[in-house]
């Protein structure tokens, strides 16, 4: 008879097991099973559209200082930390996104889709706002272009 509670025991352990988390089994990040276009999704706050234009050298130096002061306690340039890295953001996500999360991470994590998953990827850790102004923000933004 105990035999019998065990194999049952393993069984309804294993059958447990298998369920997981309720993941759609991707291994990922939740951030897949979204149903907005990242490479749409503008963002929520003050940059409605933004042209790119030509790499500035200069404006990413500033950029660079920027983000070497405000940004490198929660994100490192080239790999995930606290926050995920911006080498290769603008592959990921729009400009105006990016500015606008920079400019508005308040709001963002409240509302916007994508910084949700990202806010339940870091741990529920949020982006502090860094009170930059919009053309400190394009600097940062130029500085993320260079890596």
């Amino acid at each position: 008879m105990s035999y019998f509670t065990i194999a049952g025991s393993m069984i309804l352990l294993v059958t447990l097991g298998a369920c997981g988390s309720g993941s759609s089994g991707s291994g990922s990040s939740g951030i897949k099973e979204i149903a907005v276009d990242p490479m749409k999704n503008r963002g929520i706050g003050p940059v409605d559209s933004i042209t790119l234009g030509t790499f500035s050298p200069e404006m990413a130096e500033a950029g660079k200082a920027i983000y070497e002061e405000k940004c490198t306690a929660c994100h490192k340039p080239t790999e995930n930390y606290l926050g995920p890295a911006p080498k290769g953001i603008l592959e990921r996500r729009t400009p105006e996104w990016v500015m606008n999360m920079i400019l508005n991470p308040t709001e963002m994590i409240k509302n916007d889709p994508i910084a949700k998953a990202l806010l339940a990827e870091f741990n529920n850790y949020p982006m502090t706002n860094q009170n930059l102004t919009e053309e400190e923000a394009r600097m940062v933004l130029e500085y993320f272009r260079s890596l």
